[in-house]
């Protein structure tokens, strides 16, 4: 199935590209990793099940990624969780199931602290892909090098090589500096609806350990916690899109 053309709103200055196919609600709505777009196979795998559903479906690009404007290394979690905010209200009506992958699943969290705040109880399940909250406290100032520090502190950002594309990624000292203004693993989560949370044990990046950490800090009763033993951090074979699929359709049944 071919996507169809997004459509672009500005939020604070970025161009951000949408897209969204009507249907049912509860609708679902998915968040992306980082240096991740809203073409990759999670997303397109969605898209194509919601349609098959009668479901909505919403999702878009945060600024620096895909089709949206602006430059990568001009983002930060606050940023980018505004832009999810401001399509979110703008494109979403009714209940939603909020499906965040990696980073995503700190956006996703971070959203419903939000919503709640501004009396906004629409978001009525989470599904949460090998979720790195606080991936930037947690996993990347411990581990950094000395070499790194000092890249962070005179050129305001170090370089990676990455498993996932061909360009390094970059990491700024803004997006380091912003996590900690943005945690959420800080004490326990309240977020008001059922979470299931998809870990692969073979995850070399996110290991099954924040995923643990993750789940004790969400109320116990509103929680599943699926463990793939083989799943790594894409989870995109067929296989792992199969649990995806179902994760989302067992949601959806229970935020209805």
């Amino acid at each position: 199935m071919a996507a169809s053309a997004p459509v672009f709103i500005d939020v604070d200055g970025s161009n951000i590209a949408v897209r969204q196919t009507p249907g049912a609600v509860p609708g679902v709505v998915w968040l992306g990793g980082y240096k991740s777009d809203m073409l990759g196979t999670k997303a397109e795998t969605l898209a194509i099940w919601a349609s098959r559903e009668g479901r909505a479906y919403l999702r878009h690009d945060y600024s620096g990624h895909g089709e949206s404007g602006g430059e990568f290394a001009d983002g930060t979690i606050s940023k980018w969780l505004a832009e999810s905010l401001a399509v979110f209200r703008r494109f979403s009506k009714g209940k939603q199931v909020l499906v965040g992958s990696s980073m995503g699943a700190w956006i996703a969290l971070r959203m419903v602290q939000e919503l709640r705040r501004a009396g906004d109880a629409s978001v009525a399940g989470l599904v949460l892909l090998a979720p790195a909250p606080d991936f930037t406290v947690e996993l990347i100032e411990p581990m950094l090098t000395a070499a790194q520090r000092q890249d962070l502190e005179e050129k305001g950002f170090f370089a990676e090589p990455s498993d996932y594309s061909d360009q390094p990624y970059l990491y700024t000292r803004a997006l380091i500096e912003d996590g900690r203004a943005n945690r959420v693993m800080t004490g326990p989560i309240d977020t008001h609806c059922s979470v299931h949370i998809l870990q692969g044990l073979a995850d070399p990046d996110v290991p099954s350990g924040h995923a643990l950490k993750l789940a004790a800090l969400l109320p116990a009763d509103d929680v599943t916690l699926s463990l793939i033993p083989d799943g790594d951090h894409r989870l995109s074979r067929p296989e792992d899109l199969e649990m995806l699929k179902r994760a989302v359709g067992d949601m959806v049944k229970r935020a209805a």
